[in-house]
């Protein structure tokens, strides 16, 4: 069995990623740093009004992913009508020592400043460069890492009031669906998710994670009032079903309920794949909250 998971995984990974870049309609920067822009996608059918989809890409907080592989999936969303911001930010740097296998995740506290700029820019960039979009009717999505970052994203009201992130009210969001999240990064460093990489997120284990999570965790950050839904493959290995689930049951002792949806032989890529039939469930999940 492990080796038949390894292989269906493989080649998940290798279709989702199969799919050339499709280039934005337009790109605009929220910022000075060269990875602070959004890249938007008008709606196919020329219809205005369509609502927003805002996209926060995956690749474990690190360097190598960028917003180029949830290209296609952007299109995709655009070839169904919704117009879409797919949001760039920085991401972790290549380990300094000798010996190095990769980049650390993320980078603390540049990466929620950046998502955090990006959300706030996006009306008005939207409103200039989107006409066809209707940010009254806003979704939040992110797969994996960006998964992560989307239900932070929504949950910056919860934040304490002292936090350089906070805001006083919720996001004007139709609701999130977040994609194979990292959405408890407590459980997720004890399942060792993504080599560690939620203390590479908040710069360090131990006492400097116990400090962080407050700021950083979503599972931390509820309830938040805002329409949530997971989407999770029961087959995913790299960020596998349990996190989600204890997402879901902070929210439910927070007095919240969050919606779960998921797909049995579903692995982690296949939600951002366009080729697959669970894209088109996302797709579905995301119009729901937006129309």
């Amino acid at each position: 069995m492990p080796d038949e998971a390894a292989a269906r995984d493989e080649a998940e990974e290798a279709s989702a990623f199969s799919h050339p870049a499709v280039p934005p309609d337009v790109t605009a920067a929220y910022g000075d740093h060269p990875d602070q822009v959004v890249d938007f996608y008008a709606p196919r059918s020329g219809a205005a009004g369509a609502p927003l989809v805002v996209v926060l890409h995956g690749g474990a907080w690190r360097s190598p992913y960028d917003r180029r592989h949830v290209s296609p999936f952007a299109d995709f969303l655009a070839r169904r009508g919704l117009a879409v911001a797919s949001v760039e930010y920085r991401r972790g740097r290549p380990l300094p020592h000798q010996g190095a296998t990769g980049p650390v995740a993320g980078r603390w506290p540049e990466t929620f400043d950046d998502v955090a700029a990006a959300l706030d820019a996006l009306p008005s960039l939207a409103a200039r460069l989107l006409p066809a979009a209707d940010p009254r009717r806003t979704v939040l999505t992110g797969h994996s890492a960006g998964g992560h970052l989307a239900l932070w994203a929504a949950a910056r009201h919860v934040l304490p009031p002292d936090a350089p992130w906070y805001t006083p009210a919720p996001p004007a969001l139709r609701g999130v669906v977040a994609l194979a999240p990292i959405a408890d990064l407590a459980l997720a460093q004890e399942l060792g998710v993504c080599g560690g990489a939620s203390a590479q997120l908040l710069g360090g284990e131990g006492e400097l994670f116990a400090a962080r999570r407050p700021l950083a965790d979503p599972a931390a950050l509820l309830p938040t009032g805002i329409a949530t839904t997971l989407v999770q493959g029961r087959a995913d290995t790299t960020v596998p079903p349990a996190v989600a689930e204890a997402y879901a049951d902070a929210a439910a002792r927070a007095g919240e309920v969050v919606g779960v949806t998921y797909l049995a032989r579903t692995g982690h890529f296949p939600l951002i794949d366009p080729a697959a039939d669970a894209c088109a469930v996302v797709a579905d999940e995301i119009a729901q909250l937006a129309w």
